[in-house]
């Protein structure tokens, strides 16, 4: 004979774990696409001192990569953890650990109406660089950055050609003695 739903005992609410943090910035081990590396999701006000905090404690000590995505058009992105309200813009710093051959992405949300977020310099000095063509090619400027000017597309050069709203246009290719007669 078959119990009731009414003989049956209802099981006990199982809780949801904890999301894991680290220096206060939630973090995930074994995100999708991470590749086994950690994935931090630092608000903006957070982000240089949770680098820090990582470097200071005799961690990370070296900056691999500044760079950028545009989220504008492309619906299929990596699974943001509950909590992170997902922006247009991402910034996304690699950060390693020779200590302990440990490498974090750091994945910072980024709003299209403010498209700004503290540079890393004062922390990763070789940061100046990579910030400078974020800057360039998809507008998010570094606040304090040193040198905030263009480094790849000419000074006087309208927009950021990386985002996804960017006009396509087409720039003739001029060949070096094209019409002199050779």
């Amino acid at each position: 004979m078959t119990e009731s739903p009414v003989d049956q005992e209802s099981p006990e609410p199982v809780e949801a774990p904890a999301p894991e943090t680290w220096h206060g910035v939630l973090i995930e081990r074994d995100a999708p696409f991470s590749r086994c590396q950690l994935v931090a999701h630092p608000p903006r006000e957070q982000y240089v001192g949770f680098v820090r905090d990582l470097r200071d404690e005799d961690q990370f000590w070296l900056c691999l990569d500044v760079t950028a995505v545009d989220y504008l058009t492309f619906q299929g992105r990596r699974p943001l953890p509950d909590g992170i309200t997902p922006e247009r813009f991402e910034l996304v710093v690699s950060l390693i650990s020779a200590k302990d051959r440990q490498r974090i992405r750091v994945r910072v949300q980024v709003p299209e109406d403010d498209p700004v977020v503290p540079t890393l310099f004062d922390v990763h000095p070789g940061t100046e660089a990579p910030e400078r063509e974020v800057f360039d090619l998809m507008g998010i400027r570094f606040d304090g950055h040193p040198d905030l000017t263009r480094i790849l597309m000419p000074e006087d050069w309208e927009g950021h050609p990386l985002r996804k709203d960017y006009a396509i246009g087409r720039i003739p290719v001029q060949f070096k003695a094209a019409n002199d007669g050779r």
